[in-house]
């Protein structure tokens, strides 16, 4: 009970606070109006107070996260995306139970080895949904819910022609439905149709991978913009029949969006706002699921050909990746492992929902920072640090290089 409410803290500050300021002026309005001899007008002028007091007190003072406001109307096919009372209330009725991750970001050294077998197989994956508690930034806490308990989900690696059996467990201790969406999947929801599971429960499906590319996949139960937003989505490679070309080292960095009721840096439990996610406004933007994910993490070495592959969990913005001080030798975009990649790029779209890959030939040691050339992003989370080691060569690049600057 104590980690909890340390955890809420300034909500209940912020709450309380206000509502103790109110009183307050009420009891001051009540002895201003006092005077007034007329308790007809008394009456009228507390009741306006009380009205206006409400306004700026329900969203000001409550976390939004209380499907506030409550008039909230959407217009999609499934339920809205606030999370209904009951929910919030089983959430902190039953927080003991959910797993504290020490660190919720997905190493993106975490891939599968390229595929060395030349024909179709039977591949089996499993994947548990689960719903976690880990930090966003020191001191900044949400409530995650996860493909494997990590963001992104893993790094799904099969070969064009594979058939695959795929079951999704949802652990017992989630208190939401989820499902799961594979874009590489033909079929009705991409798959999520047929693997909806409640709390405790596993489904599976069987599907053919026709095409080869790079897919995101994400939890599709509704509201799946609200499950996504809390971090469920990965990557899913479909190698084509020839395979990959061979390069050093291959990293795995996927973009996401987080929407708080509090502003970014407040420490504490960080509760849902659908009204930010229904308007676009994420407090964090983040690569692996936090902020500082990507650090430390990214390490190769001058003459080494390194392959991103990058994911975009959106859900509502597009991302311009880009490496500052290298230049994307090729970019496979939108996950187009068919067509001939372009060359020679310096930033490459990649949308919500979608992915890339960029391929860099290391020429030069420093660091080399990734961003989401949206640069104000680098503020909410949207940066890592791609670390080169080796021997300089003064033909390519010759100065005094100063430590904090990259752009």
């Amino acid at each position: 009970m104590f980690e909890l409410i340390t955890y809420l803290w300034q909500y209940l500050v912020q709450s309380t606070g206000l509502f103790i300021a109110y009183i307050f002026a009420a009891l001051f309005l009540y002895l201003v109006l006092r005077r007034l001899h007329s308790r007809k007008i008394i009456v009228a002028l507390i009741i306006v107070f009380i009205g206006v007091s409400f306004y700026f007190y329900a969203p000001n003072g409550l976390p939004r996260a209380f499907e506030y406001p409550f008039f909230l109307k959407t217009y999609g096919p499934s339920d809205g995306p606030a999370i209904p009372f009951k929910n919030v209330w089983e959430f902190f009725k039953n927080f003991r139970r959910f797993e504290r991750v020490a660190d919720i970001a997905r190493n993106p050294a975490d891939i599968p080895l390229p595929i060395a077998r030349k024909e179709p197989a039977n591949v089996e994956i499993n994947i548990t949904a689960k719903e976690v508690v880990a930090e966003m930034a020191p001191g900044v806490t949400f409530n995650y819910w996860t493909f494997d308990g990590k963001v992104p989900g893993p790094f799904l690696r099969v070969r064009e022609g594979d058939t695959v059996m795929l079951t999704l467990h949802n652990d017992p201790t989630s208190l939401h439905h989820h499902s799961i969406d594979l874009h590489a999947v033909t079929g009705p929801g991409g798959g999520a149709a047929a693997t909806i599971v409640a709390p405790g429960e596993s489904k599976t499906i069987i599907f053919k991978a026709l095409n080869p590319g790079i897919f995101i996949y994400h939890c599709a139960h509704p509201n799946a913009a609200n499950h996504m937003t809390h971090g469920m989505y990965g990557l899913i490679l479909v190698e084509p029949k020839e395979g990959m070309e061979k390069v050093d080292r291959e990293f795995y960095v996927a973009q996401g969006e987080f929407y708080s009721a509090g502003a970014i840096g407040r420490e504490g439990l960080q509760l849902f706002d659908a009204q930010a996610m229904l308007d676009g406004k994420p407090q964090y933007i983040v690569f692996n699921g936090r902020t500082g994910a990507l650090a430390n993490n990214l390490n190769a070495k001058v003459g080494e050909t390194i392959r991103i592959y990058v994911g975009n969990g959106g859900v509502n913005l597009i991302s311009s990746f880009h490496v500052i001080g290298e230049i994307f030798d090729r970019v496979f975009r939108e996950g187009d492992l068919v067509s001939s990649p372009a060359q020679s790029v310096q930033t490459t779209l990649v949308p919500a929902g979608g992915a890339s890959a960029v391929e860099l030939h290391l020429d030069y040691p420093g660091n080399y920072i990734l961003v989401d050339h949206a640069l104000s992003r680098l503020d909410r989370g949207a940066w890592g640090t791609l670390h080169v080691r080796g021997e300089e060569d003064p033909k390519i690049f010759k100065g005094e290089i100063e430590s904090g600057h990259g752009h």
